[in-house]
């Protein structure tokens, strides 16, 4: 419909608007090889631009364009495949581009594979970048961990009447004598609201290993914050650790998400075993520990002494959960057989959001 291959159909009947949305796309899909291969040429990064003609968009011409011209879900999707699919990495090194690009977190994935190459000041004007996506990933997450942290309800009523610790059994119960037959209705005279209660929480240690080699970059970016939000609640002590090949312990960076994720080097290999018998040695009581590998379990190393050690940590008593790598979309990617090894030996194995993991820490932290 739209793009270079598409102007025979379009016979010049496209509207200004619709020529500047060829051309923008053209200028993007136009280099796909797919279509070289097909005899479809488009433009790519010259040559004319989509039906329209003459100029030839450079990296800030071609963001400021799609800016004006494509709602949000559409700017992100083109700007996703310019970064991971086309390698365009002008997009978050060219100062000109940082200075007015909005932040997403396409771009902060981008930032984390990249940063390698920026000179100083461009680092600083990626790392905006980095902390609104942070921030705003912060705010949402925070809410949730409040809401799995905010303690257990009880059965005593309550006088202080929250519509989360409405009673409704105990409500409809008591109040059964004031039901209307002829209307089907219940009046209810007395409402009844539990109270919510905190137990006297004793110390327990959440460990995260999370890998970073180049495929796990949305993982890595959900546990730094998911780090940053337990990091000071009462009752928990958060270690992080991120590994591919080698081990860097980020725990003193946990409190500031953005500067963790400024340190973390994403790609190389992955040695899983290594990193598990490091985070092994940090576990202060192992029946009040929460043990969280976040990987793709793709093991470079020995994958009989990972699943044997992760079957050590069971018995002694850790909690132990193998968190499946997730994307930005959630979706999960991970070696399946090794997985299933570490069930075998009986860690608990599965896919979960920031949120997600968050509830089921504080499920057993409450206990």
């Amino acid at each position: 419909m739209l793009g270079d291959p598409a102007s025979a159909l379009n016979d010049g009947r496209m509207s200004t608007e619709g020529r500047a949305r060829s051309a923008a796309l053209d200028w993007l899909y136009g280099r796909d090889e797919g279509l070289r291969k097909r005899g479809i040429r488009g433009s790519g990064a010259g040559g004319k631009e989509g039906g329209d003609g003459d100029s030839v968009l450079n990296t800030v011409d071609w963001l400021t364009a799609i800016n004006k011209l494509f709602p949000k879900e559409t700017i992100e999707r083109l700007q996703k495949d310019a970064v991971e699919k086309y390698q365009i990495h002008d997009v978050v090194t060219n100062p000109a581009v940082l200075e007015t690009i909005t932040p997403n977190q396409t771009l902060l994935k981008a930032v984390l594979q990249t940063k390698h190459l920026m000179n100083p000041e461009v680092m600083r004007l990626a790392r905006r970048i980095v902390e609104e996506v942070v921030r705003d990933l912060m705010e949402k997450l925070k809410a949730e961990v409040r809401k799995s942290f905010s303690g257990s309800r009880s059965r005593r009523p309550s006088r202080f009447q929250q519509a989360r610790n409405f009673d409704v059994r105990r409500t409809i119960r008591d109040n059964l004598g004031h039901y209307r037959p002829e209307d089907r209705r219940l009046l209810i005279e007395t409402p009844y609201f539990f109270s919510r209660t905190r137990r006297h929480l004793d110390k327990w240690q959440v460990i995260l290993l999370v890998d970073q080699s180049g495929s796990m970059t949305d993982s890595v970016i959900h546990s730094a914050v998911t780090a940053g939000c337990l990091w000071g609640l009462p009752g928990i002590k958060t270690h992080l650790v991120a590994f591919d090949t080698n081990v860097v312990d980020l725990t003193s960076d946990v409190e500031d998400p953005v500067e963790m994720l400024m340190k973390v080097q994403l790609g190389g290999g992955t040695d899983i075993t290594r990193a598990v018998q490091y985070g092994a040695g940090l576990i202060e009581q192992p029946r009040r520990t929460i043990f969280v590998l976040v990987s793709d379990f793709y093991e470079g190393g020995d994958a009989t002494h990972l699943v044997r050690l992760i079957g050590n940590l069971v018995d002694q008593g850790t909690k132990v959960f193998c968190l499946a790598a997730l994307d930005s979309d959630a979706n999960p990617d991970y070696d399946a057989h090794t997985a299933q090894r570490f069930a075998n030996v009986g860690a608990a194995v599965g896919a979960m959001t920031p949120g997600e993991l968050a509830a089921f820490i504080a499920e057993h932290v409450n206990r």
